[in-house]
């Protein structure tokens, strides 16, 4: 997926997302919370500043897992998802990182939004 693909997938991912959630997402770290929401499985719930930095974090090892990154563990005593990383994470720039997650985050939804 070549760098125009994934900006124009992104753009109609966003437009999918504003249909399914009824707002549009503001950026990467939105669309992050949400696949965090969902995959710990507890629905819409409030959850505290230090919990919706842990719900991006296993979106980002849920994402990743399709690649092999991230291994599932299985959960902690809280219900919550426990991931080891499995392969280092490629090096780039803050936009080539912003973009590997994008491509990720597109390869999810298609798998899910099907």
């Amino acid at each position: 997926m070549n760098e125009n693909n994934i900006d124009a997938s992104w753009e109609d991912l966003l437009a999918q997302l504003q249909l399914l959630v009824g707002k549009r997402p503001a950026d990467l770290n939105a669309v992050l919370f949400l696949i965090g929401v969902q995959e710990l499985g507890k629905g819409p719930i409030r959850f505290s500043k230090e919990a919706k930095q842990d719900l991006m974090h296993i979106a980002v090892c849920k994402i990743l897992s399709q690649s092999g990154y991230y291994i599932f563990d299985g959960h902690d005593k809280d219900g919550w998802p426990l991931w080891t990383l499995a392969k280092p994470l490629p090096h780039g720039d803050l936009m080539a990182q912003e973009s590997f997650l994008k491509k990720h985050v597109i390869l999810y939804f298609q798998s899910v939004l099907v």
